[in-house]
């Protein structure tokens, strides 16, 4: 049980930091080449319907909106990155701490792809890998571009948080 609240509160320290380079690398290219951020939103809207049985819509941006939907989204897009955060260290161990290495980080940031590619995507309308979506590869690039800063994200957050003394 200790090891499990060891790996989680690193967890939640990487996974949030990890989640916010992505953020800011979204905001920086959103600014830089125009590129519009994601609509976490309609994470949130899906979220609510599907706590309220409905799981699949055609597309969610169709949907009703739902009340706190965009406080809702963003949570859950922190949550996630904390849920893969703590994947990366019980694979790796909290030693990973002590001395980050880029492959892990790589391993599963780009890996956590597939969430939105087989998941996310489909169910809120987009198909798979967003083959429903208006222009498809636009949606695969941005969507890899995004989880490859999540990967640099948990190999910076993983160096910050060993540099802050704060390792095992």
């Amino acid at each position: 049980m200790d090891q499990i609240i060891e790996v989680f509160g690193y967890a939640l320290l990487v996974g949030t930091v990890a989640t916010g380079v992505m953020d800011l690398g979204g905001w920086a290219l959103k600014h830089a080449a125009g590129l519009p951020m994601p609509r976490y939103d309609l994470v949130g809207r899906w979220v609510a319907w599907m706590v309220r049985g409905r799981l699949v819509h055609r597309p969610i941006a169709a949907s009703p909106a739902m009340r706190g939907e965009k406080p809702l989204g963003w949570f859950v897009h922190y949550t996630i990155g904390v849920v893969f955060a703590f994947a990366l260290l019980w694979i790796q161990g909290v030693e990973w701490i002590a001395a980050p290495t880029v492959m892990p980080a790589l391993i599963v940031g780009i890996g956590s792809v597939a969430a939105p590619f087989l998941l996310m995507q489909p169910c809120m309308g987009a198909g798979i890998a967003s083959h429903r979506a208006p222009d498809p590869a636009t949606a695969r690039v941005r969507s890899l571009i995004n989880h490859a800063l999540f990967a640099g994200g948990l190999y910076i957050a993983g160096w910050t948080v060993r540099c802050l003394a704060v390792s095992p």
